[in-house]
């Protein structure tokens, strides 16, 4: 793999020599590479896109332990039960219950509030079904936690994760995110009939 990383000190770390080594092999075994670049901001949200397959998981997952980076993701409750529950907050996973509207947006922005260093990763589609419209939460919430937000994505057709787009929400979705779906346009998800840009 020819991969691309920069992670400048600001970035929460954690560093584990096995996790970084089943990351790399998932990566490498299924011919990836990754070209993430992370702002030098200690705290910040990350959303990840497009989202049409459980592939993304795994290999953003993979992504995630071959960089050794502290990351907290948002996903439905019900993937948290039992045994798999445990491995997935292990990993940095956060239970969401999705039928508590705004609960979630303040509970997080508290916890940006409260931390030092803290990246949140968010797949805003909120399904890997085809959603003509994706949740703001994300958006919301960096608004309130005054962060900025850092557009991640996985492309099938490069078989290649990354990091591009930067920005600080000022609270007009639609001129903030023209720039966001423009960039997703040139991105191939597994599924492209389950992805949908807004326009």
């Amino acid at each position: 793999m020819n991969d691309r990383i920069e992670i400048p000190p600001a970035i929460p770390r954690w560093p584990n020599r096995l996790l970084r080594a089943i990351g790399w092999l998932v990566l490498h075994l299924f011919g990836w590479r990754v070209d993430v670049r992370f702002p030098d901001a200690p705290k910040f949200i990350v959303i990840a896109a497009p989202h049409t397959s459980n592939w993304d998981f795994v290999f953003g997952m993979a992504a995630i332990l071959l960089l050794q980076v502290r990351v907290h993701w948002i996903a439905k409750h019900t993937l948290f039960k039992g045994l798999q529950g445990r491995f997935f907050r292990a990993l940095g996973g956060i239970p969401v219950d999705r039928s508590a509207h705004g609960g979630v947006v303040q509970e997080t922005v508290r916890a940006f509030s409260k931390a030092e260093r803290l990246i949140v990763a968010i797949a805003p589609e909120g399904t890997r079904s085809r959603r003509e419209q994706w949740k703001r939460g994300f958006y919301h919430i960096a608004l309130g936690a005054q962060v900025p937000v850092l557009v991640a994505y996985i492309d099938y057709a490069r078989k290649q994760i990354g990091t591009d787009v930067l920005f600080w929400p000022s609270g007009d979705w639609a001129q903030d995110m023209k720039p966001v779906f423009r960039f997703y346009e040139g991105i191939e998800p597994k599924h492209p009939g389950n992805f949908a840009i807004e326009r």
